[in-house]
């Protein structure tokens, strides 16, 4: 008589397909880490762009003087009352007005300070690093455009604490554990913002730094 045929793996077999997934796990694990990393970077300069463009655009639309200020709330995950200004917090606000202790206000056409937008920097956000920094290299922790999309200069801008020189002019974005990119939003006198990563040394490679 036949024996019955036998299907399935062997205990060896199972050993050695275990193993086999161990070491190629094992080995994918640096790779993982960085991509984290570096989603993280990335996530975190796409928010703080599309933050200062919604400012911009906010001057443009009403034709009058709306900041980006950088805020640190009492957590990552909200942005609430107890905010201050802040150059190296992911988080921000949009107003006309200085948010710091009324960062959860309202959005409100009148009444201080006027918010029309506000962004936490939430978990996605954990281990970045962020420096903004004014033309000359001290921190800045704002920007404010006119209705002209501009930075606005201090002779026609409010005596506050966004008066030039102290408006930003670039933005670090990193990883404080390190192998992630190093991107930098930068702010032109003109209004423009963009992204570039400072790794990138080719002059013809669009993602170079200026």
């Amino acid at each position: 008589m036949r024996r019955p045929s036998q299907s399935g793996l062997s205990l060896v077999e199972l050993a050695v397909t275990l193993t086999v997934m161990v070491l190629l796990i094992t080995a994918a694990l640096p790779s993982i880490s960085d991509w984290l990393r570096n989603s993280r970077v990335r996530n975190a300069a796409a928010s703080i762009q599309s933050g200062l463009l919604r400012a911009r655009a906010e001057a443009l639309r009403t034709n009058q003087m709306v900041t980006f200020w950088m805020v640190q709330g009492s957590t990552e995950t909200a942005v609430d009352n107890f905010c201050a200004l802040s150059s190296a917090s992911a988080s921000w606000v949009v107003s006309l007005s200085d948010p710091s202790g009324a960062c959860a206000a309202a959005p409100s056409p009148a009444s201080a300070p006027m918010i029309t937008e506000t962004h936490a920097a939430g978990d996605g956000g954990s281990g970045v690093t962020v420096a903004a920094v004014t033309a000359n290299g001290g921190p800045a922790q704002c920007v404010r455009f006119n209705g002209f999309g501009r930075v606005v200069d201090s002779s026609t801008g409010p005596a506050d604490t966004c008066r030039q020189p102290l408006q930003i002019a670039q933005i670090d974005v990193t990883h404080a554990a390190g192998g992630a990119r190093n991107l930098r939003i930068v702010v032109s006198a003109g209004g423009s913002v963009r992204t570039c990563d400072v790794d990138v040394t080719a002059t013809a490679d669009p993602r170079k730094c200026p």
